[in-house]
């Protein structure tokens, strides 16, 4: 029973989740027949819920069964309001974005050929939950920063580039793509200048042409 479809029958019969069985069919006796179809003001749905209520919440077996539902249900229901009220929760999702965004500009940049990240891609690479990174290409594909390719990968665009380097964001030096480490070792192999410059003259040192 997920959050969507979890229907919290104590709130149904107004009623504490301590309530005993005889405040139950009390109450159910009392909305029963406020409710009940038969009555002008009655309403068919409301009726049936209570009815439903009733059932599960007078048999002991399906109480039990229902209450650690319920627990579950309200603790993540209070695992969120503190969320929201202690605001770090915010503050961490920029920061993933940030990275999330850097990493999208990092892959197209070396790879413009084969831009684009598969989300299940993006997940291992920093190492979040799938379930967590969809939310994160939302928020990017709504500011249109990133676009999904027809390989149904996501890419960075323009204005996604523009967005890097006006905020000049950076990806953790442990996450960087193997195409930077390899730039970088490419451009350590490169002579400098000066050795160039002995090469053309025809006095470069000896140990410039070890093998």
């Amino acid at each position: 029973m997920n959050g969507s479809s979890f229907v919290d029958y104590y709130d149904v019969l107004q009623i504490s989740p301590n309530a005993d069985q005889d405040t139950i069919q009390q109450m159910f006796r009392h909305l029963a027949k406020k409710w009940h179809p038969d009555n002008p003001k009655g309403d068919a749905e409301r009726f049936r819920l209570l009815v439903e209520a009733n059932k599960i919440l007078t048999n002991p077996e399906k109480r039990a069964t229902y209450d650690l539902k319920y627990q579950k249900f309200w603790e993540a229901k209070w695992n969120l309001a503190e969320s929201a009220s202690n605001g770090r929760s915010y503050a961490e999702d920029s920061e993933v974005r940030e990275s999330l965004l850097s990493l999208f500009y990092v892959q197209r940049r070396s790879k413009m050929t084969h831009p684009g990240l598969g989300e299940m891609e993006v997940a291992r690479l920093m190492r979040i939950p799938i379930q967590l990174i969809e939310f994160h290409i939302w928020y990017l594909r709504e500011k249109n920063w990133i676009q999904r390719l027809d390989n149904g990968q996501f890419a960075l665009t323009v204005l996604g580039v523009d967005e890097v380097e006006k905020s000049r964001l950076r990806l953790n030096s442990d996450r960087l793509l193997e195409e930077q480490t390899s730039t970088t070792k490419n451009e350590e192999c490169k002579p400098d200048r000066k050795s160039m410059e002995s090469i053309s003259a025809g006095s470069a040192p000896d140990s410039y042409f070890a093998f």
